[in-house]
């Protein structure tokens, strides 16, 4: 069943699952698990697991974040979420460069990392707004945070 999509600014309602950053992100944590499987990267163990674990952190670190119960909390979440991706840009760069990963594989993914960033930024941007203008609820319950 597919996840109705909201935009990156609404705290959702229906869960972390619903946010369309989190949906790009998941996808190419996944792309990127696939990828390590491949033969190139057979004898490279930590750079495979790099780029796993900092792929694997954007979506769960989204999550995470959305559930988390301020604003302010969620935030931190999301930099780090934006950290890892930055990461795994990095690490998809270097791949390429010592022929773990065609050039033209990585340009791809390297392009795909740029809209998960670009939403994370605005969900950062947002949700600060609220919580710095004093408009920041409680997730649980919608009230105003005192």
């Amino acid at each position: 069943m597919k996840a109705e999509q909201v935009t990156p600014i609404e705290m959702s309602h229906q869960g972390y699952r619903s946010l369309v950053v989190w949906q790009e992100a998941r996808q190419l944590a996944i792309r990127v698990y696939l990828l390590t499987r491949k033969d190139s990267f057979s004898r490279d163990w930590a750079l495979t697991d790099r780029l796993r674990r900092s792929a694997l952190s954007v979506p769960s670190n989204i999550a995470e974040g959305d559930e988390r119960e301020s604003d302010r909390d969620s935030v931190r979440f999301f930099h780090i979420a934006k950290g890892s991706l930055a990461e795994l840009a990095t690490q998809l760069d270097i791949a390429s460069e010592v022929g773990c990963l065609p050039k033209a594989e990585a340009e791809l993914l390297l392009t795909t990392c740029n809209e998960p960033g670009r939403k994370l930024g605005a969900l950062v941007k947002a949700r600060s707004r609220r919580f710095q203008c004093g408009t920041a609820v409680n997730r649980f319950d919608e009230a105003p945070l005192a």
